[in-house]
């Protein structure tokens, strides 16, 4: 049975014009609906970590938004990114996002603030009340400055749209806790962390190097629910370097320097994030072509 968002979501890359002065809405429609029609995505999380929304304004995340759910149709989840460390903005971002016509929202912690757990209960149910979009929590500790406690993701299970969690925080026992006392669809964080997953009741990834690597994810998925599991080890183990690869930097800065390299211009990423080494990235680009993920 296909989850709400589906199995293989990208965290998608914001493309740039050349110099980052702005977005290039065209290239945005045309890698979304490459990585949808041509690599197979069930999904795609838009204006996320890997997206640049630090960066984005909240014009250009709704033309990015708008430019994706036009390229992509019916054909693909659209998760829009909307997480701030403010309530009162990430509402607004909801709403907004809701407005465009996505499919669901990605609601990260509130970094640097660290809110008390009351607060932080407080928080997601405020902007879960704020739309009727189904939420996916994110849980990034090393990135939002705290993790999100066990027994409040148990809790906030009981709010009808409130129905998944993107899962960062690294630990298989604090996941397996929630899982076995919640519906919660448990989505990996990070590329290499979705076989650990699924072993105990995770549904899919939402990734970074599935810009290039989401039908090897995909078959992972396929063969483990299918009960292959042998052979489900045998293709994690042939996808690990890739899936690990793409962190050998920052990520984003690695996928728009690796699609570059393959023909397809993403454009730079804007500051505080530079530009790849040469030779990473040509390191990466081979290892990719190594590994069967081709162009």
């Amino acid at each position: 049975m296909r989850p709400l968002f589906g199995r293989v979501l990208t965290a998608m890359v914001t493309p740039f014009t050349p110099d980052g002065s702005q977005v290039d809405y065209a290239q945005v429609a045309r890698l979304a609906a490459h990585l949808v029609d041509d690599l197979g995505n069930d999904g795609l999380v838009i204006n996320g970590t890997t997206g640049e929304a630090p960066t984005t304004s909240d014009e250009e995340k709704r033309r990015i938004l708008d430019a994706v759910v036009t390229a992509v149709g019916d054909r693909a989840t659209v998760v829009a990114g909307v997480g701030t460390f403010s309530t009162h903005h990430t509402i607004e971002l909801a709403r907004q996002a809701a407005d465009v016509g996505v499919d669901g929202l990605l609601v990260v912690t509130p970094y640097y603030s660290r809110p008390p757990a009351d607060a932080l209960e407080d928080h997601f149910v405020s902007v879960a009340d704020a739309t009727d979009l189904p939420v996916m929590l994110y849980d990034i500790p090393h990135r939002a400055g705290l993790p999100i406690p066990e027994d409040l993701l148990i809790r906030l299970d009981a709010h009808p749209r409130i129905r998944a969690v993107k899962d960062a925080k690294g630990s298989i026992v604090s996941t397996s806790q929630v899982l076995a006392n919640t519906n919660l669809a448990y989505y990996a964080g990070d590329d290499a962390y979705l076989l650990p997953l699924l072993s105990v009741g995770g549904v899919g990834v939402v990734g970074t190097s599935t810009h290039f690597t989401a039908p090897a994810a995909a078959r992972i998925i396929d063969l483990f629910t299918a009960g292959r599991v042998e052979e489900a080890i045998e293709a994690n183990r042939q996808a690990l370097p890739a899936f690990q690869g793409v962190f050998a930097t920052q990520g984003c800065m690695m996928v728009k320097a690796t699609l570059a390299a393959r023909g397809f211009e993403a454009g730079g990423c804007r500051p505080p994030m530079g530009r790849v080494a040469p030779a990473t990235v040509a390191a990466y680009a081979e290892l990719l072509e190594t590994y069967g993920f081709g162009a």
